[in-house]
């Protein structure tokens, strides 16, 4: 009899623990067979300053209130978790964080999580119906932390003073508002996060998280897309896509910064053409390509191919306000630290802007003699055509059938921003501004046989040569 009542026990005890799990929002929060992937992506990442762009409805305003409650919690599982932890949640108003970000917070608050909660409109009985200044909630390990509630159309001065773990910026912030907050963080060396859907064209964010324009180490961010949330209908995705025009897909469904003048290189897709690093066979290099400056920085990428006329690039030597001896030395200190091939004369070889061949008033020798008498034996002869050249990239970057050929390593980071922010001016021409990576690539490229006119890779040939016996084996057989 006593044994049946332990199992009574046992199993009431069970459907109540099932229970209370079901109503976690946090503990049920991608744990299903259905993951979404970019979610994860984000709160894996461990750099300080992470943005997800995103267009509606692709998951990205969660991700942001996950993230905060689990600060708040000290529940982290990717992260070192604090205890008694202070962030702030920043809206562009008070009506929008009521609306979006508060509401998406309490969905994955328990109640008994709940300490107080202090308002600046509305009873703290229905926080969801008011417009909330902050909460104070358990923090797992024994102490209590705050999640403080920000807009922007408080102004700067509402963002002074504190001293924060982290924020959470939902949508764009003003410039100075984001400057603001980074030094809120500044003391604890905590963390600014940010979910926006880049409506306002080319802004700051562009710049200082897109286009990564300092190098910061720490700045971090990826792209969410309908088709990246695996909860939404795939007839919605449909429905939503034929009412809308390619610029609203471009930031709404897509989560693109969208240029008023287009983008030179939009087959650019960070997703497929930039890699990680990888040891390159040395049967793969290729040649080194630079477009020469002093005032303007020097471009240097060495290039790889693989036997199926893949091109990598590896390595990357972009600096300004340095002299052809500087250059020169850091050059073969590359080509030293890669086991780079020489030519017949024991230097390094490299394409170079034809214009480093012309001498100038200002010196007896050009660019060209120069870095030949430093080691580097540079070629002139480039074809510099600049629709031909866009057009040959363009089709590296991917092609008629949707095949990339080019793939940038991720630590060839000047590269990597030119192209992101390479776009038309007026009168049908690209911008002219930095664009010095871009020079030097499109000389390599045009250097590189045609698909039609290049001679067959040995892999190829050996497949060709499989092919051919199988079907002379199947002809004997008949």
């Amino acid at each position: 009899m006593e044994k049946f009542k332990l199992v009574d026990r046992l199993q009431k005890l069970y459907l109540e623990l099932k229970k209370r799990k079901e109503e976690d929002a946090l503990f049920n929060y991608n744990r299903g067979e259905i993951k979404h992937l970019k979610q994860l992506e984000f709160h894996k990442c461990k750099k300080r300053n992470r943005w997800v762009f995103g267009g509606n409805r692709t998951g990205k305003t969660e991700c942001g209130a996950v993230e905060t409650v689990y600060m708040a919690r000290g529940c982290h599982p990717f992260r070192k978790n604090k205890r008694d932890t202070i962030g702030w949640v920043v809206s562009l108003s008070r009506q929008v964080q009521r609306d979006v970000a508060q509401k998406k917070i309490l969905h994955y608050l328990k109640k008994e999580w709940i300490v107080e909660v202090v308002m600046q409109q509305g009873k703290k009985d229905y926080p969801e119906s008011g417009v909330i200044d902050y909460i104070k909630i358990k923090n797992v390990f024994g102490g209590v932390s705050t999640i403080g509630f920000k807009s922007c159309d408080q102004g700067r001065e509402k963002f002074q003073g504190a001293s924060l773990d982290y924020v959470w910026f939902d949508e764009e912030p003003d410039e100075e508002i984001y400057m603001e907050c980074r030094m809120r963080v500044l003391d604890k060396q905590g963390d600014i996060f940010g979910t926006m859907t880049p409506l306002k064209g080319l802004s700051w964010v562009y710049n200082e998280i897109y286009l990564n324009d300092k190098n910061s180490s720490e700045v971090w961010y990826e792209t969410m897309t309908w088709e990246d949330n695996p909860f939404l209908d795939r007839k919605e995705i449909k429905f939503f896509s034929e009412s809308m025009s390619s610029e609203e897909l471009e930031s709404r469904k897509y989560g693109r910064f969208v240029l008023s003048s287009g983008l030179v290189y939009s087959e650019f897709d960070e997703n497929v053409n930039v890699i990680e690093p990888f040891n390159v066979p040395k049967e793969w290099y290729d040649n080194i390509s630079i477009d020469p400056g002093l005032n303007n920085p020097l471009a240097c990428h060495w290039y790889a191919v693989d036997f199926d006329g893949n091109v990598y690039v590896i390595r990357e030597h972009y600096e300004k306000n340095r002299d052809i001896d500087y250059h020169a030395n850091k050059i073969k200190e590359i080509c030293s630290e890669l086991n780079w091939k020489v030519d017949g004369f024991n230097k390094y070889s490299a394409l170079i802007d034809s214009a480093a061949g012309q001498r100038t008033l200002n010196g007896i020798k050009s660019v060209a003699e120069l870095f030949n008498e430093r080691g580097i034996n540079v070629n002139t002869k480039v074809n510099k055509d600049l629709f031909s050249g866009i057009a040959v990239v363009k089709s590296y970057l991917k092609n008629a059938d949707g095949v990339s050929r080019l793939f940038i390593f991720k630590n060839c980071v000047n590269m990597i921003r030119e192209i992101k922010s390479y776009f038309w001016g007026g009168g049908d021409n690209p911008v002219k501004k930095d664009d010095h990576s871009l020079d030097e690539l499109r000389y390599y490229l045009m250097t590189r046989p045609a698909a039609h006119e290049r001679k067959k890779t040995r892999l190829e040939k050996y497949k060709e040569s499989m092919i051919l016996k199988n079907k002379r084996r199947h002809l004997s057989f008949e």
